[in-house]
């Protein structure tokens, strides 16, 4: 005997959530863009992928652009997790090596070039981009690092927005700047440079009874 199916409910012809469009617009946008680039964001374009009237996308997003650049938010936001297992180092090594592969492997490194190009010349993707990815991806980082200083893993006098700069700065300069190969491995080296630094280290004889040094 054939079991029936019941077939879905079909969706009625009210109004959707805002909420619900939202995410179906974001979800659209972020596809194009990391597939087709950042051209291929127009509110035509997103309105036929996604469902929602071009009304609707002038009424929440000041130009494409600026919605991309939001998009681009909610599609890496999964992918860079900022993981916590109680080892800064590690935890680190992790989030950048996750990062790079996404930029690489991923393919996002041109969409992203293509954004932070458009952020100089367009003030909407300027202000999405720093609003909506910039800031609040720091901001991860400065969380995670804050708790390790906590800990004690940090000097207590540690610059966090240095240690920031020279992780993730230094991963964009060579991707989207210098435009060089970033092999994964060298991750693990970037993160001991902003956490150790170059310095040599003095060391200092040990002090015997008496005050007199003793010798290495």
């Amino acid at each position: 005997m054939t079991e029936e199916r019941t077939p879905p409910p079909r969706r009625g012809r009210g109004r959707r959530p805002a909420a619900e469009v939202r995410a179906e617009v974001l979800a659209a946008t972020g596809q194009l863009l990391l597939h087709e680039g950042l051209r291929a964001v127009t509110f035509d374009r997103v309105a036929r992928e996604s469902g929602a009237s071009k009304v609707t996308l002038y009424k929440w997003w000041p130009s494409p652009g600026a919605l991309a650049a939001e998009a681009y938010f909610t599609e890496s936001a999964p992918v860079l997790t900022f993981p916590d297992t109680g080892d800064i180092r590690a935890d680190l090594i992790s989030q950048l090596t996750a990062f790079v592969r996404w930029m690489t492997v991923e393919g996002a490194a041109t969409p992203v070039s293509e954004l932070v190009g458009a952020a100089q010349i367009d003030p909407d993707v300027a202000r999405a981009w720093a609003e909506q990815y910039a800031r609040p991806r720091r901001e991860l980082a400065r969380v995670r690092l804050r708790k390790a200083q906590q800990q004690g893993q940090l000097r207590e006098d540690a610059d966090l927005e240095v240690i920031v700069d020279q992780l993730w700065g230094a991963c964009y300069h060579r991707l989207l700047v210098l435009k060089v190969p970033f092999d994964e491995a060298l991750v693990p080296k970037l993160v001991d440079q902003a956490l150790y630094g170059a310095a040599r280290v003095e060391v200092t004889p040990p002090v015997a009874r008496g005050g007199r040094r003793l010798g290495l």
